[in-house]
């Protein structure tokens, strides 16, 4: 390997007290293969003493030895050295290298004496502006340092707190400061009134971000020139901003100027009769005053006043903190150093005239202005330079927001009334048509449980959602009363019509018996070491009583099913409210299966069956509850979303038996009966909604447990098919109503009956896994409505509130899923793409490179951070690292981080699905928030580990009206400090959506398998 030296002189410009490199740089240098000499008491004004260098591994030398270098090292241009009676250019070795501020425009005798030595010179403050070389910007460094340093100055000149008092001796205004971004240190904007002003709009929105007001002219004109730095403004521009100017300096009392434009004199910004119009004690610091100032007043390099205003024009600003700047200015050499030579063993650069803009290329051709002599300086365009970035478009809040505004309070009321008129309207249509009194009573009863099942289902923690429906599920199961009230015959049914009733009892059961266990496994998932001891199985007491009860009345010649029914439905309306809490929770799924215990020991006693036909109804619900525990205590909680979809086929499925059931044994008494027409249409309809539910829920099954394929079945024509089957299935109810034989009735059931299941499969089918959320509650409420049909086919009160119950459950579990994509129902049962939002022109493209880390980095990322928010998606779900992730959240809080979970709402393939994997896990419940209790504290986060999750943390959503996720709310971890975000790939989610958050600065990608990767950075962590 071949050795160079790499030398640090001391810096002779007058009050310069900055050196090159700093004892880290030295030590950064020495492990790259560089000997280093550096000149006695080149640091020593920085507080860098030679002993410090000497321990980093640098040789102290004097200044002939440190000259005589391959590499050179300084901040200031080389310049004649009094003391030796030499220009330190002529110190140099021939041929060697020098990194340094130049200006070359400013400096041509500079670079003569240079190329004489043909040097090759690497110039700090001609690095381009690019993303790539943020790290090598000396200019962006020491300017940030003399806006800090501009604000201190200020203040201490200024004969006023910047803050306003009030005390009882009086108040005292704030302090009014107008300045450049560089230097609004946020403590400024903080405790002053700030404006702030530049020509270009990146800068503007910097403005913003720190809470200053920005002041812009009538003239709209971009100042973004070449390299991220400010171009010269044309002539009307130029005016405008003058008057503006003039206008400020009669107000403010500190004035803050940082305006450079590369190769050039600073423009003067404040003129002098701006300068005396302000207020005596007012304060103006010049940043540009090195390169001629932008007040007029200015006198470069010293502090001076001028009309009572103080004008602080110092010229060494970031030398007036030597530590700080030598620190920032060192990393910024090594990083150029370290980036521009790819061989680590020769220090070696190419330097190309064809290069693409943005690439080290373009830094290296950028920074080099000579080369063995020869002047490379100025530097030939990059090819593929980005054109001016178009006016910045709205915001798709921004955007909802005219939008919301445009609609006039008129028409916002016209369709509130509407509404209302249209649901009294059906009340009045429901009066004239009733049959009979019994028909307007079922109608109030269904009436009064959709409102009190609306407001019960809205009270359901969030966290409980795939409880709220599996217990749902079970309550559905009460199809079985049905059933029950149509089988007939001894041991076993004598004509078809009562084999159908077996067979939707038996049905049934499984749905009771496997939907309660369900619900048992997982709420008990959600106990927590430290929560109290049950004792539930004392509820037996009331069951017994209710239950017991009703016998005893029974036998003594009392009926009061009536009675029974009400407290069974009271006891499933308990059962979901029990659910709005994690402590009343498992009270929820107990008063569920009283209520379904109930209601069928009264269906029983209405019945009152004889003993063969009670052994038949006995064994139904037997085999059929046994084979529902067995099921349901199979199945992995990670199934849960299959299992929630078949047990919904099999209510869609006991709910076309029973209409057909239902309309055999009543069609001999059609003839008779008033109420006979409600009752072919009640079963018409119950036929049609559970043909859908059953084949849309098989559907749906398939393709949640890879029996088919998740991705949406678009069939050519799709919407007319629809349409078609619509059509017929209405049509099918014109001969069914008009023709009173039994055949054609049978024939029309039985039509109905495929039509809708072909309806089902060409419904599910074209929607894509990534919105099965939503399909699962739809069939969930469809459920609801097929039970609610049979309560009106038997005119009961029972299965008519369960039904009301469960479809209101359905609906606003349905609602609550299409905010959270801001779409609408119809958009994603018709597998319509795009939200409510999306605008119609092209998505936003996303351009830069990604920043990948492995699993020994992130430990790393992990152990700095302090608040760390975890965001799961059906990733997680998907490689089973609910364990693994838990056990790395039990490490971190053992260590003292603050551990957190961030859950969308339709993360899973069902709603609160997450929740119910991490508490299997054994993640306490109250660590794991929702998305809307959560997103408020993601700037505050250090850390945010995204794991399986795509489109909801997808900024798109914000930030690109033209997306098709455009304004659906997102989790938005990309305002953290940090991100890691694990997936297998970079590819897109469900939504089929670019991520821009892989691509943002304080965002880093660690692919892999999820459960793999979790269970190394638990091993890592473990390892301490």
């Amino acid at each position: 390997m071949i050795y160079l030296t790499v030398g640090v002189p001391k810096e002779i410009f007058q009050n310069e007290r900055r050196v090159a490199i700093s004892p880290a740089g030295v030590e950064a240098l020495i492990k790259q293969g560089f000997n280093v000499v550096v000149e006695s008491g080149a640091g020593e004004s920085a507080k860098f003493s030679d002993d410090m260098y000497t321990k980093a591994g640098a040789a102290i030398k004097d200044a002939n030895d440190v000259f005589a270098s391959d590499v050179l090292l300084k901040v200031r241009a080389p310049m004649l050295n009094s003391a030796l009676g030499v220009h330190e250019a002529d110190l140099m070795s021939e041929g060697a290298t020098l990194v340094s501020f130049i200006y070359p425009a400013q400096s041509p005798e500079l670079m003569d004496c240079l190329s004489q030595r043909k040097a090759t010179v690497l110039a700090m403050d001609q690095v381009p502006r690019v993303t790539i070389a943020q790290g090598y910007d000396a200019l962006s460094s020491m300017a940030n340092i003399s806006g800090y340093k501009a604000v201190v100055l200020a203040a201490n000149n200024f004969g006023r707190f910047f803050t306003g008092q009030i005390t009882a001796a009086g108040k005292v205004p704030p302090a009014k400061v107008w300045g450049a971004v560089t230097s609004l240190e946020p403590r400024c904007v903080v405790v002053a009134l700030v404006w702030s002003f530049s020509s270009r709009a990146a800068a503007l929105e910097q403005f913003k971000s720190l809470g200053a007001e920005p002041l812009e002219v009538d003239v709209k004109e971009s100042g973004d020139g070449q390299g991220g730095y400010a171009k010269e403004m044309s002539k009307e521009f130029i005016e405008a901003e003058m008057k503006l100017f003039a206008k400020q300096c009669l107000d403010v009392d500190i004035i803050i100027t940082t305006a450079l434009i590369p190769g050039r004199k600073a423009p003067v910004l404040i003129t002098k009769e701006m300068v005396e119009t302000m207020k005596d004690g007012s304060v103006v610091v010049d940043l540009a005053a090195e390169a001629g100032g932008n007040i007029e007043t200015t006198v470069p390099g010293e502090l001076s006043v001028h009309k009572g205003v103080i004008h602080v024009g110092y010229t060494d600003l970031p030398s007036r903190l030597p530590t700080q700047a030598s620190t920032l200015y060192s990393n910024n050499i090594i990083k150029l150093i370290r980036a521009i030579s790819p061989d680590k063993e020769v220090f070696h650069f190419d330097v190309k005239n064809e290069f693409d803009y943005g690439t080290m290329d373009h830094v290296i051709r950028g920074s080099i202005v000579m080369q063995d002599g020869k002047v490379l300086f100025p530097a030939p365009q990059p090819n593929n330079v980005p054109v001016a970035a178009p006016p910045k478009q709205k915001t798709v809040q921004e955007l909802e927001k005219e939008r919301a505004a445009a609609i006039s309070p008129f028409r916002a009321t016209l369709t509130t009334a509407g509404l209302y008129s249209g649901g009294l309207a059906s009340a009045i249509g429901l009066g004239l048509c009733a049959p009979n009194a019994a028909f307007t009573q079922m109608v109030t009863t269904f009436g009064l449980a959709g409102i009190v099942g609306y407001h019960t289902v809205w009270g359901v923690t969030p966290a409980l959602h795939s409880p709220l429906m599996s217990v749902t599920n079970a309550i559905s199961g009460l199809t079985a009363v049905g059933g029950l009230s149509l089988m007939g015959g001894g041991l076993l049914p004598s004509c078809t019509a009562e084999t159908l009733a077996v067979l939707a009892a038996f049905i049934s059961s499984v749905n009771i018996a496997g939907g309660f266990l369900v619900t048992r496994r997982m709420l008990d998932m959600f106990k927590r070491p430290t929560d109290p001891p049950e004792y539930n199985y004392l509820y037996l007491l009331p069951a017994g009583l209710f239950v017991g009860g009703y016998g005893v009345a029974l036998q003594s010649g009392y009926n009061i099913e009536q009675m029974m029914y009400l407290g069974s439905g009271l006891c499933c309306v308990g059962a979901l409210a029990g659910l709005s809490t994690q402590s009343t929770a498992r009270l929820g799924n107990t008063l569920g299966m009283i209520g379904v215990a109930s209601g069928i020991a009264a269906t029983f006693g209405a019945l009152k069956p004889s003993p063969e036909l009670m052994a038949q109804m006995s064994a139904a619900m037997a085999v059929g509850g046994t084979a529902g525990l067995a099921i349901a205590k199979k199945i992995q909680i990670s199934d849960l979303p299959q299992l929630v979809a078949a047990f919904h086929s099999l209510v869609g499925l006991a709910a076309v038996l029973t209409c057909v059931a239902e309309y055999m044994v009543e069609y001999p008494h059609f003839a008779t009966d008033p109420a006979a027409n409600l009752t072919k249409i009640v079963a018409y309809l119950g036929t049609y909604i559970g043909g859908v539910t059953f084949s849309g829920s098989l559907v749906a099954y398939g393709k949640l447990q890879g029996l088919l394929n998740s991705t949406p079945l678009m069939l050519p024509g799709r919407h007319a098919l629809n349409a078609t089957l619509m059509a017929a299935s209405v049509g099918g109810m014109i001969p069914y109503m008009l023709d009173p034989s039994y055949t054609t009735g049978l024939t029309c059931l039985g039509s109905v009956s495929a039509l809708s299941a072909v309806m089902g499969v060409t419904l599910t089918a074209a929607i894509g896994g990534a919105d099965m959320p939503v399909v699962i509650t739809v069939l969930n409420s469809y459920s609801g409505w097929a039970l609610c049909a049979e309560g009106f086919l038997l005119n009961n009160n029972l299965l008519t509130i369960v039904g009301a119950l469960i479809g209101s459950s359905g609906a606003i579990l349905s609602y609550i899923m299409c905010v959270a994509m801001n779409r609408s129902l119809a958009n994603v049962i018709l597998g319509g793409y795009g939200t409510s939002s999306t605008g119609t022109g092209k998505p936003m493209e996303i351009t830069g490179t990604h920043t990948e880390v492995n699993v020994d980095q992130s430990v790393e990322m992990i152990k700095e951070a302090q608040n760390i928010i975890i965001v799961p998606g059906y990733g997680l779900c998907a490689a089973k690292a609910q364990y693994p992730i838990a056990d790395l959240v039990k490490l971190l809080t053992e260590l003292g981080k603050k551990v957190r979970f961030g859950i969308h709402p339709v993360a899973g393939r069902m709603p609160g699905q997450l929740n119910v994997l991490l508490a299997e896990a054994g993640v306490p419940y109250d660590v794991v928030l929702e998305m809307d209790e959560i997103n408020h504290d993601f700037p505050e986060t250090d850390l945010v580990l995204v794991i399986g999750a795509n489109d909801t943390v997808n900024s798109a959503a914000q930030e690109d009206p033209n997306s098709i996720i455009a304004g659906m709310p997102v989790l938005e971890v990309w305002k953290s400090k940090q991100v890691i975000v694990m997936k297998r790939s970079l590819g897109v989610g469900y939504a089929a959506v670019d991520n821009p958050i892989f691509y943002k600065p304080n965002t880093s990608m660690l692919l892999g398998d999820a459960k793999k990767t979790c269970d190394a950075l638990s091993a890592k962590v473990r390892e301490g």
